[in-house]
C-alpha cells in the first residue's frame, strides 16, 4: 500500500515535491529557478499527489530483450508529466535497485515492484529528479542514495533518515550496482553501473545520432555533456576531463539514458565506452579547443 503525502505540495515543471501544503503554494520553485532548469512561459504552477489520482498512471517496459537488460525496466508516468523522465527498476539477484525516481507513485507500480521482489535501495543522479523519493523510500522502506555535494537541493526533511549520502567518487549499493560520481550537471551528478549496464540519466545526455548505427560517420557523436540540458549551456572541457577520469577505470557495454528508448549498446558497433570519450572530444573541439589534456586521451 501507498505511503505517500498525498497533499505536499509538487511542482508541475519539475515534479519536486515540497514540505508545503498544496493549499498555500510558494511564490516559485527553487529548482526550476535554478539556471539549469526553467519555469514554462505559462509561469509556475503547483499540484499535488491527490490532486493526481485519476489523471496519471505508470508504464511499465522492459529495456531490451538481452539477459540482463531484460532484467531492467523502465517505468514512466502517462500522460507525460513534468520533465518526463523514466525511472528504472534493476532486478539484482543480492536486491532489487531503483534508479532515479519519478513524481508520481501508485498502487498498481508498488504492486509491480514487489511483485519483482520490491525495493533493495533507490538511486538518485541529480537534484532534478529527486521528486517525491521519500514518499517511494518509505513505501518499499528503503534507503536512498544521492550526492553529499547536492544535498542543498534537497527540499524535504528526511525524518526517517531514508537518506544515505554519497561522500567518496563512488560507492557499492547492493551486489554489483555501483553508484559512481561523475560531476558535471551539477557537482555531484552520478552513474550507476550494474552488470557493464552505464545507466547514466542527464549526466550524459544520450544524442538522436547515438542511436543510428549503420555506416556511421567519422565525426558523429553520441553523448552530450551540459551544465544546463534544456537551456542548452555546455559543460567545458575541463570538466569533461574530470567526468571522463572517473569512469575510465570501468567497463561497460551499453548506456541507457533518461527517457525510454535511449539505449546505446555495444553490439551495434563495437566500443560504447569509446563513443563516450570521442563525443567528449568532439564537444571540445567543437568550442575551438585545438590543445586540451582531454584530447590526449585514449581508449584504453
Amino acid at each position: 500500500m501507498a505511503n505517500t503525502q498525498e497533499d505536499l505540495l509538487i511542482c508541475v515543471a519539475c515534479g519536486t515535491q515540497f514540505d508545503v501544503l498544496a493549499d498555500k503554494p510558494l511564490k516559485a520553485c527553487r529548482i526550476c529557478d535554478d539556471p539549469r532548469q526553467f519555469v514554462p512561459p505559462t509561469g509556475q504552477a503547483w499540484t499535488s499527489l491527490g490532486q493526481m489520482r485519476g489523471q496519471y498512471s505508470n508504464k511499465f517496459k522492459q529495456v531490451g530483450d538481452s539477459d540482463w537488460e531484460g532484467r531492467m525496466w523502465s517505468i514512466v508516468t502517462e500522460p507525460k508529466f513534468a520533465i518526463g523522465q523514466r525511472c528504472v527498476l534493476i532486478e539484482n539477484d543480492d536486491g532489487n535497485v531503483l534508479w532515479d525516481c519519478i513524481t508520481y507513485l501508485d498502487e498498481e507500480t508498488i504492486d509491480f515492484i514487489k511483485q519483482k521482489g520490491g525495493l533493495e535501495a533507490i538511486v538518485i543522479s541529480h537534484p532534478h529528479y529527486y521528486t517525491t523519493h521519500l514518499d517511494w523510500a518509505k513505501t518499499f522502506d528503503c534507503p536512498v542514495y544521492i550526492a553529499h555535494d547536492d544535498q542543498e537541493w534537497l527540499s524535504r526533511d528526511d525524518e526517517e533518515q531514508r537518506r544515505r549520502l554519497i561522500d567518496g567518487s563512488s560507492e557499492h549499493i547492493v551486489g554489483d550496482a555501483i553508484a559512481i560520481k561523475v560531476g558535471g550537471h551539477f557537482p555531484g551528478s552520478l552513474v550507476l553501473l550494474w552488470n557493464k549496464k552505464l545507466l547514466i540519466a542527464d549526466s550524459f545526455v544520450t544524442t538522436p545520432s547515438a542511436l543510428y548505427h549503420t555506416d556511421r560517420l567519422r565525426g558523429t557523436t553520441s553523448y552530450a555533456f551540459m551544465w544546463a540540458v534544456p537551456n542548452m549551456i555546455p559543460l567545458p572541457p575541463a570538466e569533461l576531463h574530470k567526468m571522463w577520469k572517473a569512469i575510465k577505470p570501468y567497463e561497460f557495454d551499453s548506456t541507457h539514458g533518461a527517457f525510454v528508448g535511449q539505449e546505446v549498446q555495444e553490439v551495434q558497433d563495437g566500443k560504447v565506452k569509446r563513443r563516450v570519450l570521442e563525443s567528449m572530444k568532439i564537444q571540445t573541439k567543437a568550442m575551438g579547443w585545438e590543445e586540451h589534456a582531454l584530447l590526449a586521451e585514449e581508449y584504453p
